[in-house]
């Protein structure tokens, strides 16, 4: 059975006036087209779940978004849009963005058919990244606090690259200088680079 989700209500209440009746219209349309479509929020953003992830929207200043998460397999229903944005509907400015509420029903329904079905969208392979080199001045500093070392040396590829990239695209020697001193801190702690948004 369809659910929705409350936080999806206080989303569109925030959204910019123009971008309120999109936002409820789109809702409305996943609804009607695909019983049984349940509500959430991924990435801070209102997201229809069928049978695996499904589709969302957005809003922004002076804009929404529309898209489906496999919309590379629908472009036979799908408008030409020139503009590029989140989504396939280009930036959607007013209801007159978006085709008929035919037309948008007959797309997420056949969205829903790849879900029931069981369709997979293939992947790009993700490519390695070469390694950065570590700045002489950060393995410095962590040779001298033996527990950051330690910290940093168990980190994986990734989240050394994250530190050693911040030092590196310091453009001033003083800026340099205290991210060294807060990587040192922050590394003795186990604390990874972006730390802060980890939830």
């Amino acid at each position: 059975m369809a659910t929705r989700d409350p936080r999806i209500d206080a989303y569109i209440k925030k959204a910019q006036p123009f971008a309120k009746p999109i936002l409820t219209h789109l809702r409305s349309v996943v609804h009607d087209a695909c019983p049984g479509v349940q509500e959430t929020l991924k990435w801070g953003v209102p997201h229809f779940d069928y049978k695996g992830i499904f589709c969302g929207m957005a809003a922004f200043k002076a804009h929404t978004t529309f898209g489906f998460w496999k919309g590379a397999l629908l472009k036979d229903h799908l408008p030409k849009v020139d503009e590029k944005a989140m989504g396939q509907f280009g930036r959607i400015t007013s209801m007159d963005d978006l085709p008929g509420k035919p037309t948008l029903a007959r797309i997420v329904k056949a969205a829903a058919r790849l879900n029931d079905d069981g369709v997979k969208v293939a992947r790009m392979a993700k490519t390695k990244k070469p390694p950065l080199e570590m700045p002489a001045d950060l393995m410095s500093a962590l040779a001298r606090n033996k527990k950051a070392l330690a910290n940093f040396k168990a980190f994986p590829p990734g989240q050394q690259r994250e530190y050693n990239a911040w030092i590196i695209e310091a453009r001033q020697d003083a800026t340099r200088a205290k991210r060294i001193k807060t990587a040192v801190e922050w590394i003795a702690e186990g604390k990874i680079r972006n730390w802060k948004y980890v939830k």
